[in-house]
Protein backbone atom coordinates (compact mmCIF):
# COMPACT_ATOMS: atom_id res chain seq x y z
CA UNK A 1 0.00 0.00 0.00
CA UNK A 2 2.88 2.54 1.08
CA UNK A 3 4.28 2.06 -2.81
CA UNK A 4 1.33 1.94 -4.25
CA UNK A 5 1.21 4.23 -7.93
CA UNK A 6 5.21 4.39 -7.80
CA UNK A 7 7.20 2.89 -10.69
CA UNK A 8 8.37 -0.25 -7.90
CA UNK A 9 7.41 -3.05 -6.95
CA UNK A 10 8.37 -4.44 -2.85
CA UNK A 11 8.89 -8.38 -1.95
CA UNK A 12 9.20 -9.30 1.75
CA UNK A 13 12.27 -11.09 3.08
CA UNK A 14 10.57 -14.67 2.88
CA UNK A 15 9.48 -13.38 -0.60
CA UNK A 16 13.04 -13.36 -1.44
CA UNK A 17 13.89 -16.30 0.08
CA UNK A 18 16.35 -14.40 2.80
CA UNK A 19 16.29 -16.70 5.78
CA UNK A 20 17.98 -15.02 8.37
CA UNK A 21 17.60 -12.53 11.78
CA UNK A 22 19.25 -9.75 12.32
CA UNK A 23 20.57 -9.27 15.72
CA UNK A 24 19.50 -5.70 16.38
CA UNK A 25 22.44 -4.63 18.73
CA UNK A 26 23.16 -1.11 17.18
CA UNK A 27 22.41 1.79 19.95
CA UNK A 28 20.05 4.07 18.24
CA UNK A 29 16.50 3.39 15.79
CA UNK A 30 18.38 4.06 13.00
CA UNK A 31 21.74 1.83 13.55
CA UNK A 32 19.04 -1.30 13.93
CA UNK A 33 17.22 0.04 10.79
CA UNK A 34 20.62 0.16 8.80
CA UNK A 35 22.02 -2.78 10.38
CA UNK A 36 18.81 -5.33 8.45
CA UNK A 37 18.19 -3.02 5.55
CA UNK A 38 22.17 -3.25 4.64
CA UNK A 39 22.00 -6.87 5.45
CA UNK A 40 19.10 -7.79 3.57
CA UNK A 41 20.56 -5.34 0.51
CA UNK A 42 23.64 -7.59 0.29
CA UNK A 43 21.77 -10.74 0.28
CA UNK A 44 19.57 -10.31 -2.71
CA UNK A 45 21.62 -7.86 -3.94
CA UNK A 46 17.88 -5.62 -4.32
CA UNK A 47 17.74 -2.35 -2.30
CA UNK A 48 16.27 -2.98 0.60
CA UNK A 49 14.08 -0.85 3.27
CA UNK A 50 13.62 -1.99 6.81
CA UNK A 51 12.70 0.15 9.90
CA UNK A 52 13.44 0.26 13.87
CA UNK A 53 10.49 1.34 15.98
CA UNK A 54 9.59 1.94 19.66
CA UNK A 55 7.97 4.16 22.66
CA UNK A 56 9.40 6.34 24.26
CA UNK A 57 8.07 7.44 27.81
CA UNK A 58 8.33 10.99 29.38
CA UNK A 59 7.98 10.16 32.93
CA UNK A 60 11.12 7.37 32.21
CA UNK A 61 13.42 9.75 30.57
CA UNK A 62 12.80 8.34 26.74
CA UNK A 63 12.76 4.21 27.87
CA UNK A 64 11.66 2.20 26.63
CA UNK A 65 13.06 3.27 23.33
CA UNK A 66 14.87 0.60 21.01
CA UNK A 67 14.03 -1.96 23.96
CA UNK A 68 10.53 -1.59 23.34
CA UNK A 69 9.99 -5.45 22.06
CA UNK A 70 11.75 -6.81 24.71
CA UNK A 71 11.09 -4.64 27.56
CA UNK A 72 10.44 -7.08 30.28
CA UNK A 73 12.76 -9.61 29.04
CA UNK A 74 12.63 -13.00 27.18
CA UNK A 75 8.80 -14.56 27.01
CA UNK A 76 7.08 -11.70 27.62
CA UNK A 77 4.31 -11.37 25.00
CA UNK A 78 2.55 -7.72 24.88
CA UNK A 79 -0.21 -8.19 27.40
CA UNK A 80 2.87 -8.47 29.81
CA UNK A 81 4.74 -5.61 28.17
CA UNK A 82 2.00 -3.14 28.79
CA UNK A 83 1.15 -4.59 32.53
CA UNK A 84 4.61 -3.88 33.34
CA UNK A 85 4.40 -0.37 31.61
CA UNK A 86 1.34 0.34 33.40
CA UNK A 87 3.00 -1.17 36.60
CA UNK A 88 5.84 1.33 36.54
CA UNK A 89 3.72 4.34 35.96
CA UNK A 90 1.05 3.60 37.98
CA UNK A 91 2.17 6.20 40.66
CA UNK A 92 2.91 8.92 38.20
CA UNK A 93 0.41 11.73 37.60
CA UNK A 94 -1.65 12.79 34.47
CA UNK A 95 0.22 15.82 33.66
CA UNK A 96 3.68 13.16 32.99
CA UNK A 97 2.43 10.77 31.26
CA UNK A 98 3.06 11.57 27.84
CA UNK A 99 5.01 9.98 25.47
CA UNK A 100 5.36 9.09 21.72
CA UNK A 101 6.00 6.62 19.44
CA UNK A 102 9.21 6.52 17.35
CA UNK A 103 9.82 5.06 13.88
CA UNK A 104 13.25 5.50 11.70
CA UNK A 105 13.11 3.67 8.28
CA UNK A 106 16.54 2.99 6.26
CA UNK A 107 16.66 2.79 3.01
CA UNK A 108 19.78 0.62 1.77
CA UNK A 109 21.18 -0.17 -1.72
CA UNK A 110 24.45 -1.23 -3.17
CA UNK A 111 27.45 1.26 -2.69
CA UNK A 112 25.81 4.16 -1.95
CA UNK A 113 24.62 5.87 1.25
CA UNK A 114 22.01 4.80 3.70
CA UNK A 115 18.86 7.03 3.55
CA UNK A 116 16.70 7.36 6.62
CA UNK A 117 13.37 8.83 7.42
CA UNK A 118 11.84 9.47 10.36
CA UNK A 119 7.79 9.04 11.59
CA UNK A 120 6.72 10.39 15.39
CA UNK A 121 3.36 9.96 16.83
CA UNK A 122 2.74 11.79 20.17
CA UNK A 123 0.13 10.50 23.12
CA UNK A 124 -0.44 9.80 26.67
CA UNK A 125 -0.40 6.63 28.30
CA UNK A 126 -3.42 5.54 29.86
CA UNK A 127 -3.50 3.77 32.78
CA UNK A 128 -5.63 0.27 31.65
CA UNK A 129 -5.51 -0.40 27.94
CA UNK A 130 -8.48 0.62 25.98
CA UNK A 131 -9.41 -1.45 22.48
CA UNK A 132 -8.56 -4.53 20.53
CA UNK A 133 -6.80 -3.29 17.08
CA UNK A 134 -3.45 -3.01 16.81
CA UNK A 135 -0.61 -4.40 18.71
CA UNK A 136 2.09 -3.81 21.14
CA UNK A 137 1.42 -0.84 23.28
CA UNK A 138 -1.35 0.68 21.45
CA UNK A 139 -3.64 -0.04 23.76
CA UNK A 140 -2.18 2.46 25.96
CA UNK A 141 -1.27 4.80 23.78
CA UNK A 142 -4.24 7.27 23.70
CA UNK A 143 -4.27 10.31 21.05
CA UNK A 144 -6.29 13.45 22.62
CA UNK A 145 -7.02 14.53 19.40
CA UNK A 146 -8.86 11.69 18.54
CA UNK A 147 -10.57 10.89 21.69
CA UNK A 148 -8.94 7.10 20.99
CA UNK A 149 -6.44 4.92 21.81
CA UNK A 150 -4.11 3.88 18.73
CA UNK A 151 -5.66 0.28 19.27
CA UNK A 152 -9.14 1.65 18.78
CA UNK A 153 -7.95 3.50 15.31
CA UNK A 154 -9.31 1.69 11.77
CA UNK A 155 -6.29 0.97 9.70
CA UNK A 156 -6.64 3.94 7.35
CA UNK A 157 -6.51 6.28 10.12
CA UNK A 158 -3.93 4.55 12.00
CA UNK A 159 -1.70 4.45 8.52
CA UNK A 160 -2.04 7.69 8.27
CA UNK A 161 -0.96 9.07 12.01
CA UNK A 162 1.21 6.69 12.95
CA UNK A 163 4.81 6.76 13.59
CA UNK A 164 5.77 4.08 10.81
CA UNK A 165 2.79 5.73 8.68
CA UNK A 166 4.52 9.01 8.59
CA UNK A 167 8.05 7.71 8.12
CA UNK A 168 6.45 5.81 5.06
CA UNK A 169 5.12 8.84 3.41
CA UNK A 170 8.48 10.77 4.16
CA UNK A 171 10.08 7.68 1.82
CA UNK A 172 7.03 7.88 -0.55
CA UNK A 173 7.88 11.32 -1.23
CA UNK A 174 11.68 11.05 -1.38
CA UNK A 175 11.07 7.76 -3.89
CA UNK A 176 8.55 10.13 -6.53
CA UNK A 177 11.19 12.80 -6.48
CA UNK A 178 14.95 11.81 -6.08
CA UNK A 179 15.40 8.30 -6.52
CA UNK A 180 16.73 7.26 -10.38
CA UNK A 181 15.33 3.79 -10.90
CA UNK A 182 17.05 3.74 -13.86
CA UNK A 183 20.23 2.95 -11.36
CA UNK A 184 19.25 -0.65 -11.03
Amino acid sequence: MALEGLPVSAISQDEAGIETHVAEDGVTYRENACLKAETISQMSGLPALADDSGIEVDALSGELGIHSARFGGEGLDDVGRNRLLVERLKNVEEGRRGGRYVCVLAFCCSEKEPVYFKGELRGRILRSPRGRGGFGYDPLMYLPETGCTVAELDTETKNKLSHRGKALAAFRDWVSVEFNFGEF
